[in-house]
């Protein structure tokens, strides 16, 4: 669950579940002495000194060269004067890495343009701060992979153009702390590897998307997130997963507006979740909840069917999970939910151990010393 430190240099993104490499490419770069505000790089440029850039300009750099490089040399590049919600960083017409420097103030931080459909681009050693939004997608496709990078202060960590974008966010060792919002998955899936979210005010927003999350932290913020169910409109939360992660002393898993999450599929696995100020409520078509514990968080997990948008009745696993010292139930499953309830242990809860009155009860399921019963619709063991 520790941040692990990600070897720098690799090729520009790479397949999901790959390492990337410590192979540096060999670049030769033109010198950065003579660029300035408002130029379009067509060749790999490594920057010499910082750029103060008014935010009346279209954009403070543009890249439009194939695959191409820039290197800030541990420059920043910010906006100067007032704010201006057209404002853009760098801009990405063409082009394979940004690294090594800051990007600060923009209504855009970094930013792709519209109409490329084949965009790959990393994004690697960078501070992303105080911008609008910290990485803006526009091109119809586009696979970003950031790497060693910290985001924050943005209003919106990474994002994509409403109804105009398609595309993945890779993220790899980043810290993202004091954003408003750290990341929307509106017709993007998002994969998040050994990194750290900590006091931001809502992690995800997932939205026609996919979102995974594995060996990492999600600390201290106000919002795990929203899984969004669209009432009867077009867009679904396909999957929301969690793997290997910490989720602690967060103020809530989803805001007060919209507390449940609605994914068609929850996936938790070998994740601690401890001292959260709600419990999680999930409704959804299928569950894969296996080998977790929830400690002394305000609710345990409960469990619903999918209504509005693709509604349905949940089913699945919900195996091997400890749920410790919570208030309220461990684990409840609302009817007329039916997923198989095997192998949990559920003590010491303020309400009941494990309410699942139309589970299908897959054995080996052990409660004691829950105030309000030790369980209801299935068989537990107090050993």
């Amino acid at each position: 669950m520790a941040v692990s430190t990600l070897l720098t240099g690799a090729p520009d993104v790479l397949a999901r579940d790959t390492v990337p490499s410590n192979v540096e490419p060999k670049v030769i770069f033109k010198s950065g002495h003579a660029v300035r505000c408002g130029d379009t790089l067509t060749e790999h440029t490594l920057l010499t000194h910082d750029l103060n850039c008014p935010s009346s300009d279209p954009f403070a750099l543009q890249l439009d060269g194939p695959d191409i490089l820039l290197d800030l040399g541990g420059h920043t590049i910010r906006r100067t004067g007032p704010v201006n919600f057209t404002s853009q960083g760098i801009v990405v017409a063409n082009g394979r890495m940004v690294r090594n420097g800051t990007v600060q103030g923009f209504a855009s931080g970094i930013t792709t343009t519209s109409g490329e459909t084949a965009l790959n681009l990393r994004l690697h050693a960078l501070a992303i701060l105080d911008n609008g939004i910290g990485v803006y997608n526009r091109a119809s496709n586009a696979n970003f992979l950031i790497t060693d990078s910290l985001l924050s202060g943005n209003d919106t960590g990474l994002r994509g153009e409403f109804d105009a974008s398609t595309g993945n966010f890779d993220v790899r060792s980043s810290i993202f702390t004091h954003n408003e919002l750290v990341m929307i998955a509106d017709y993007h899936d998002i994969d998040v590897l050994d990194s750290t979210f900590t006091s931001n005010g809502r992690i995800f927003f997932c939205w026609e998307g996919f979102i995974r999350i594995r060996s990492s932290t999600i600390e201290s913020n106000d919002a795990v997130g929203t899984a969004h169910n669209d009432g009867e409109g077009p867009r679904r939360c396909y999957e929301t997963r969690f793997e290997n992660t910490l989720i602690a002393n967060n103020a809530a898993f989803a805001p007060a507006d919209e507390p449940v999450w609605a994914p068609l599929s929850l996936a938790m696995l070998d994740t601690l979740v401890v001292s959260n100020g709600t419990g999680l409520q999930a409704s959804a078509f299928n569950v894969y909840i296996d080998g977790n514990t929830f400690y002394g968080n305000a609710g345990g997990l409960t469990l619903s069917d999918r209504a509005g948008s693709s509604p349905g009745s949940l089913t699945g696993i919900v195996r091997g999970n400890e749920f410790l010292s919570n208030d309220g139930d461990g684990l409840r499953v609302e009817p007329p939910s039916t997923p198989t309830v095997i192998n949990n242990v559920a003590l010491g809860n303020a309400g009941f151990g494990i309410y699942a009155p139309t589970a299908f009860d897959g054995g080996g399921n052990v409660a004691r010393d829950n105030t309000a019963g030790d369980c209801v619709g299935i068989v537990c063991s107090p050993f």
